[in-house]
């Protein structure tokens, strides 16, 4: 074979070749666009059966993730490569893998747990995984929590789901619960009277469950009493500063001495 038919034969094939790469690029470009054509009307269908947000952005990632899984091994194919052989090669790499991103799995494995059961959705105030907000997003392998301070928290869904879930927004109401001192001087029974019609004033405070004022404890310094007040989940914090700064001005009003003497009648001389 003379130098000349060489040239042509590696012309020719890397003409073929470099074809098959464009080609290949080109079925991944219009491939994907394709793949995100569908999950979008994928998701569009879903929210007109009024599917939860969460299922569907969940439904929606993994379905692009399962897609160009299957695009890619097309392209493969295009390139000559056996998908058997290949599909073996996943199934190996799929196993090593997995030994070595085992958290990242447990993480997908609990994300999948938090979609079926559920435990909260997207906007309930929760405390999850040690953190304490609002959900903004139930995703494959993490959950984002907004925190009261506007901190945007991502926390592994593994973490949530082996742990104890506190969610807030569950129940149509939450119960404020404050501990107010007296000074050892203050009548309870005549504070306890003052204070309860002031509750009531209070913007949000529910009537029903009426709040509730009692005497929790008694100590050298006093007594001190618990303040409930019952309110909506969204109006919790708002609730529980106007509760203390009426209970203060009350105590004001009635010309009560601050809870901070380290003497108890008995003490006295």
């Amino acid at each position: 074979m003379d130098v000349e038919k060489i040239k042509q034969m590696l012309v020719v094939q890397g003409t073929n070749f470099g074809l098959k790469v464009l080609g290949a690029i080109l079925i991944w470009i219009v491939g994907t666009w394709l793949i995100r054509v569908l999950v979008r009307l994928m998701e569009r269908a879903m929210k007109l059966k009024s599917v939860d947000g969460t299922v569907v952005k969940y439904l929606a990632s993994s379905l692009s993730i399962l897609l160009k899984v299957v695009l890619a091994i097309g392209i493969l194919g295009f390139f000559g490569v056996q998908t058997a052989t290949f599909a073996a090669l996943l199934a190996a790499g799929g196993l090593a893998i997995g030994v070595a991103w085992g958290g990242l799995l447990a993480n997908f494995a609990a994300g999948a747990f938090l979609i079926i059961f559920r435990p909260f959705k997207v906007g309930d105030a929760v405390n999850a995984g040690g953190v304490t907000g609002a959900v903004e997003e139930i995703g494959i392998f993490t959950t984002i929590i907004n925190t009261p301070d506007n901190v945007k928290t991502i926390v592994g869904n593994n973490k949530i789901f082996s742990d104890n879930i506190q969610n807030f927004s569950a129940s149509n109401y939450r119960r404020v619960d404050l501990q107010i001192p007296l000074h050892y001087s203050v009548d309870p029974m005549e504070a306890m009277k003052l204070v309860k019609p002031r509750l009531n004033t209070i913007p949000n405070v529910l009537k029903t469950p009426e709040p509730v004022i009692e005497i929790l404890e008694l100590n050298r310094q006093g007594t001190m009493l618990a303040v409930r007040p019952f309110c909506q989940n969204q109006n919790y914090w708002q609730v529980y500063f106007d509760t203390n700064r009426a209970v203060r001005e009350v105590f004001n009003g009635a010309g009560y001495p601050p809870p901070n003497m380290n003497t108890f009648p008995s003490d006295v001389v």
